[in-house]
């Protein structure tokens, strides 16, 4: 009867702690660019703690690839008329923006639509919010797995999919000319670790 305990607990901690899965990260210090590089001509600075866009066209990119994730972020837009996206498995080609990747679309209507390269793949259910000067932050909840994606908005689903087609990539943030603010920025990464050599 001890031995089948013993069993039990053992098995009972396997399942409850996954080794596959990382602690989740911040992807953002809060204080300069560490962990970014910056594609194209995107100007992005650091005011308050957040990460600003501030202007021109092109990417912030992380300097690692992700494949299955938990990506977390809070933003909100802070000029009219505004436009900006979240790539995801996003490669290098391309000029201004990745045309092998995925995108989470911040245009204000077409806030949270899902696009592939240049192609809107699903279409947005959300309204972009209304830019005063306390524009509220918008918590996103991005969350990819082999071919699946999901997104949530304050807490709410907005879309799920099965049609992710590149198994890794960048992420990053999408400049285009209008200016955002982005914090708190942390992920979950459920990629196998690597190998040191």
């Amino acid at each position: 009867m001890r031995h089948s305990l013993s069993y039990f607990a053992l098995a009972l901690c396997a399942v409850l702690s996954p080794t596959h899965a990382a602690a989740p990260e911040p992807l953002f210090n809060g204080k300069d660019l560490s962990g970014w590089v910056s594609m194209h001509d995107g100007r992005f600075e650091i005011q308050d703690g957040s990460l600003r866009l501030v202007r021109g066209t092109g990417w912030l990119r992380t300097e690692k690839e992700y494949g299955d994730f938990v990506l977390e972020v809070e933003l909100r837009p802070l000029v009219e008329r505004y436009d900006s996206g979240l790539f995801f498995r996003a490669g290098l080609d391309g000029k201004p923006w990745p045309t092998d990747g995925w995108l989470v679309n911040l245009r204000r209507d077409m806030w949270g639509a899902l696009v592939k390269g240049f192609t809107r793949i699903l279409p947005s259910t959300a309204e972009g919010p209304d830019v005063e000067d306390t524009t509220p932050w918008t918590k996103v909840r991005l969350e990819v797995r082999g071919s699946k994606a999901m997104l949530d908005l304050d807490g709410k689903r907005l879309w799920e999919t099965d049609k992710i087609d590149r198994p890794r990539g960048y992420i990053g943030i999408q400049a285009e000319e209008r200016a955002f603010d982005f914090r708190h920025l942390r992920i979950e990464s459920f990629d196998a670790p690597t190998a040191k050599i």
